[in-house]
């Protein structure tokens, strides 16, 4: 009778530390409620829906409105402990909100930091809460606290990331050759021999390049001149000869190519368009195109947009690599640098008017697609 006995309260414990909260606290409603009924958990819920006899977690960081310096922002909350009973690890459900209590991203684990995926809106609030949960029960949900994204950058250079709006009459590359600003516009470069250099500080071994660009047209009845819209390579050595190079055209016939080599010229180390991805477009000088190369995954590829970003697509096309695309150090390009002594010739398309610079390993941000 004894041994039956012990057997019979060993649960008791955890019974207690799932049992509802009785308490009058009114806790928000989620928007996307995951808790469990009553009796599918085994046991009596309160009017809240708590199901689990937690401690809210505390939220620590971003709270109190401030500003983000960042284009993500990563949640640090302190972990929920039992009123009962103590060493259990929970799960947490992390919920980031809009200003109006819009579930944006929801995520779950057992840590206690989360960094968060959703791009922002610039100078935007946002609201953000966390529940602990056990075997379907779930616990109370914390306050709901508040943050503001950072302001529209006017541009940098970051470790492997670039942002330069350059609508602003100023760039954070350096300019060669002819050029003009376009107030709230843009960056024309006005002739062939025109660029801007960036040189990244570390090597993006995956990522994207794009661009905002207008100005372009077409200029002949072939593919001359074959000129870049935008490059990459590694150093200074010529671009022509260059083992990282990284180059999207517009021909002179509206044509789209592509260029792209991760360190030799081995099969599936260097590719590029061939004649059948190389159809004239009928590009027009005051429409604006979004150009977007990305290498990730051993796939390159080339997207061209016709009205900016949520235009209409008039080229994509995708191609396996081989090797690592990894120049040191790693230099970008509005347009294609040349010097005197160089292969080739000087062949940036000239008189393009260019904005809203992205080279990163992140996607794309939205406050950079006007």
């Amino acid at each position: 009778m004894q041994m039956k006995g012990l057997l019979w309260m060993a649960p008791v414990a955890l019974v207690a530390l799932a049992v509802a909260c009785g308490g009058n606290d009114k806790q928000p409603v989620s928007p996307t409620s995951s808790s469990v009924s009553a009796a599918a958990s085994g046991v009596s819920a309160a009017g809240d829906g708590v199901t689990l006899k937690v401690n809210a977690p505390a939220l620590t960081s971003p709270i109190g409105g401030v500003r983000l310096t960042e284009g993500q922002a990563t949640l640090t909350f302190q972990a929920a402990t039992g009123k009962y009973v103590s060493g259990e690890t929970f799960t947490y459900r992390i919920q980031l909100l809009s200003a109006a209590s819009v579930v944006l991203e929801e995520k779950t684990g057992t840590a206690l930091t989360y960094k968060m995926t959703t791009q922002f809106d610039t100078d935007t609030l946002y609201r953000w809460r966390v529940r602990a949960e056990l075997q379907g029960s779930t616990g109370p949900w914390s306050t709901t606290e508040t943050f503001k994204s950072m302001l529209k950058p006017t541009g940098y250079i970051r470790g492997n990331e670039i942002y330069d709006p350059l609508d602003n009459g100023k760039t954070v590359g350096t300019i060669v050759g002819p050029y003009t600003w376009i107030p709230g516009v843009g960056l024309r470069l006005d002739a062939e021999e025109s660029y801007v250099e960036y040189a990244l500080p570390t090597t993006l071994r995956e990522g994207e390049y794009s661009v905002l660009v207008s100005g372009l047209a077409v200029v002949s009845s072939n593919e001359d001149p074959k000129l870049r819209v935008i490059t990459m390579r590694e150093g200074g050595s010529s671009i022509n000869d260059n083992i990282y190079r990284m180059s999207a055209d517009k021909r002179g016939n509206g044509a789209i190519a592509y260029r792209f080599i991760t360190g030799d010229a081995s099969t599936g180390a260097y590719i590029e368009s061939g004649p059948s991805e190389r159809i004239p477009y009928p590009f027009h000088e005051n429409l604006t195109y979004f150009y977007n190369a990305s290498w990730r995954g051993g796939i390159f590829s080339l997207k061209v947009v016709e009205g900016g970003v949520a235009g209409n697509t008039i080229y994509d096309i995708s191609k396996a690599y081989h090797g690592i695309y990894q120049p040191s150090p790693h230099m970008v390009y509005l347009g294609s640098p040349y010097a005197a002594g160089d292969r080739g010739d000087p062949s940036t398309v000239d008189g393009m008017v260019i904005r809203q610079v992205w080279v990163s390993p992140n996607p794309r941000p939205s406050w950079a697609n006007q």
